[in-house]
C-alpha cells in the first residue's frame, strides 16, 4: 500500500500490459490488514464491465453432481479423503449414466456434473463414458460440465467430439501440494501439458484455482494465475474455491483467511476485467463464512454458489442498487445457457 493508503500502483501495474509479478507476490505476501482502497479499485473495475449485478447459482436437483466411481479415489488426498465423493450421485457404469441422463432430461433437469475420484495418474477415468455422453448431448440438450483431471491425448480428444460444454480443471502449480496432498508422483508440468491438449482440441476449458490448499496459507495461487495470463488461455470464467480443513486435521490445516482469499480475487479481477470470477461450492461454511463471502464481492467475484442469507444482506446494505440474479446450476455454466437456468427469485441459506 502506497503511504497514503492507496492502491492506485496496483491497477496501474496490471494496466500497462506489463505486469510487474515480482510486486504482485510482494502484495500477496504482505499482512496488510485494511484492503477497502483495493476493494474501492476491485469494484469500480467489476461495475464497468459486469454492472451492478451479483449472480446467485444453486445447483439442487436440476443440476445434480454424478461421481463415476463412487466413493472411491485411489489417491486419498489429505484435503478431501473421498468425503466429497460421498454427497455425489453414484452412477459407475456407461449404460447407467446414459439411462440416468435420459430420465433427468425428461424429468426438466438442465445439466450435470460428471467427476468421481482419481486413479493413481491423477486422472479420472471418464474416456469410456464418453460415448455415451456423445449421445446424451446428440439427443438432449442437456449442459455437461465434465472434471477430467490430469489427461492423455485420446481423452482430450473425446472430450471435443462428445460436445461437452465444460471442461471444470483445477490448476495446481505448487509441487509440496502435488506431491504431499494429492499424492500424485506428478509436475506442474504434468497440470501444463494437460491443459495443452485440451487447447488442442479447442474445448472450453474454465479454470478452478483452490485457494489456501498450502495447509492453508497462501503459496502459488499467483503462479496459477500468472501461467493463465501469460500461455494465452482466454478463459469467460475463473472459479475459486477454497480448502475446508479437513476436521481430523485442524493441527495441520488452517482455515485461509479471508483477506488472503479476496487478495488472489482481487488481483484476478484486475488482471482479467472482462472474466467472470465465482466463489465456487468448496469454501469454508462453519469459520468466517459471511466475512469470505463478503470480501469476495467486494474483490470483483461476480458469480457465488449458496451464498448465506447474512451475506446476501450485507452486501445489499454496501450495495443498494446491486442487482440480484438467481440460477438453477453449477456457477460454471456459460452465458449462453443462462436463459435456461434463471430464475425468478432466490431461495438460499
Amino acid at each position: 500500500m502506497n503511504r497514503d493508503g492507496t492502491f492506485d500502483w496496483l491497477l496501474e501495474l496490471i494496466s500497462e500490459d506489463s505486469e510487474n509479478w515480482d510486486a504482485l507476490y510482494k502484495f500477496v505476501a504482505s499482512d496488510d490488514k485494511n484492503l477497502s482502497p483495493f476493494f474501492k479499485i476491485t469494484q469500480k473495475v467489476t461495475r464497468e464491465n459486469f454492472k451492478n449485478i451479483l449472480k446467485i447459482y444453486t445447483p439442487g436437483t436440476r443440476f445434480p453432481a454424478i461421481s463415476i466411481t463412487g466413493e472411491d479415489c485411489q489417491l486419498h488426498c489429505e484435503h478431501c479423503n473421498e468425503k466429497y465423493l460421498k454427497g455425489m450421485h453414484s452412477i459407475r457404469t456407461p449404460d447407467n449414466l446414459e439411462s440416468y441422463l435420459l430420465m433427468h432430461h425428461k424429468n426438466g433437469g438442465v445439466g450435470v456434473l460428471i467427476s468421481g475420484g482419481c486413479l493413481s495418474d491423477g486422472s479420472v477415468p471418464i474416456l469410456n463414458f464418453l460415448d455415451s455422453i456423445k449421445k446424451i448431448k446428440e439427443a438432449t440438450d442437456l449442459i455437461i460440465n465434465t472434471h477430467p483431471g490430469l489427461l492423455n491425448e485420446e481423452t482430450a480428444r473425446k472430450l471435443a467430439d462428445a460436445n461437452v460444454d465444460i471442461i471444470s480443471f483445477d490448476i495446481t502449480l505448487d509441487p509440496e501440494i502435488i506431491r504431499n496432498i494429492y499424492h500424485l508422483d506428478k509436475t506442474k508440468e504434468d497440470y501444463k501439458e494437460a491443459i495443452k491438449l485440451l487447447n488442442k482440441y479447442e474445448v472450453n476449458i474454465i479454470p478452478h484455482i483452490c485457494i489456501g490448499l498450502h495447509y492453508g496459507a497462501l503459496n502459488k495461487e499467483l503462479d496459477a494465475l500468472k501461467y493463465i495470463k501469460t500461455s494465452g488461455m482466454v478463459p469467460s470464467l475463473i472459479v475459486f474455491i477454497a480448502l475446508i480443513p479437513p476436521s481430523n486435521k485442524r493441527n495441520i490445516f488452517q482455515t485461509p483467511l479471508p483477506n488472503d482469499i479476496a487478495k488472489i480475487i482481487g488481483i484476478t479481477r484486475l488482471l482479467f476485467p472482462n472474466t467472470e470470477l465465482s466463489l465456487g461450492c468448496m469454501r469454508p461454511r462453519r469459520i468466517a463464512r459471511e466475512e469470505i463471502e463478503i470480501k469476495s464481492y467486494k474483490a470483483g467475484i461476480n458469480r457465488i454458489v449458496l451464498p448465506s442469507k447474512k451475506s446476501l444482506k450485507k452486501i445489499q446494505e454496501l450495495n443498494p442498487k446491486i442487482d440480484f440474479e438467481y440460477y438453477s446450476a453449477c456457477c460454471a455454466i456459460p452465458q449462453k445457457y443462462e436463459g435456461r437456468i434463471k430464475r425468478k427469485h432466490g431461495n438460499w441459506k
